[in-house]
């Protein structure tokens, strides 16, 4: 959750589903602060605003009951989560998953991140931090039982986070 939103306890979040619809029906969701504590919340209501939804919680009446939620990651329990269709994947399922470049292994997602363009980013651990779109048109197969995501990157994509060259550090200072 984002921010707090109005003055009777609602917050923004953003959304990282693609059943927003599904509201009306889950009422129960929890969220997960930074220390890892998990809360129940009870949905009273809800409505989307400049492409978040705001959210009022049962027990959440004021700004100060709603700025103890802002930073929490609203979550759904596994045994209430929807079965995707095929090819898709829950961005928690991705987390651990190991990522090849072909038959070349990049190193394993720590975390998935939003907002920076249509795909989300996958945060790889390797010889470095990589930053990979999960975009269909890179994906060549994922293998969640497994663990392991399969891409074909264009090529330099590794490269674009790579630390700077003595000469490319030069050519920055204008010498």
């Amino acid at each position: 959750m984002v921010k707090t939103q109005g003055r009777h306890g609602e917050v923004a979040a953003e959304l990282h589903t693609d059943f927003p619809e599904r509201f009306e029906n889950r009422r129960r969701l929890f969220a997960l602060a930074g220390d890892d504590t998990r809360r129940e919340l009870k949905v009273e209501s809800f409505w989307p605003h400049k492409g978040q939804v705001v959210l009022k919680f049962a027990g959440i009446d004021s700004i100060s009951d709603a700025e103890t939620l802002i930073g929490s990651e609203l979550q759904v329990p596994a045994s209430e989560r929807v079965e995707l269709e095929h090819g898709a994947a829950y961005v928690h399922d991705l987390v651990g998953c190991t990522v090849f470049d072909a038959d070349r292994k990049i190193g394993t997602v720590s975390d998935v991140r939003f907002g920076a363009g249509e795909a989300p980013l996958l945060v790889v651990q390797g010889e470095k931090e990589y930053e990979i779109p999960f975009a269909q048109a890179f994906l060549q197969n994922f293998d969640l039982g497994r663990k392991e995501i399969r891409m074909l990157l264009p090529e330099g994509l590794l490269e674009v986070n790579a630390p700077l060259t003595e000469d490319e550090k030069q050519q920055q200072r204008g010498s």
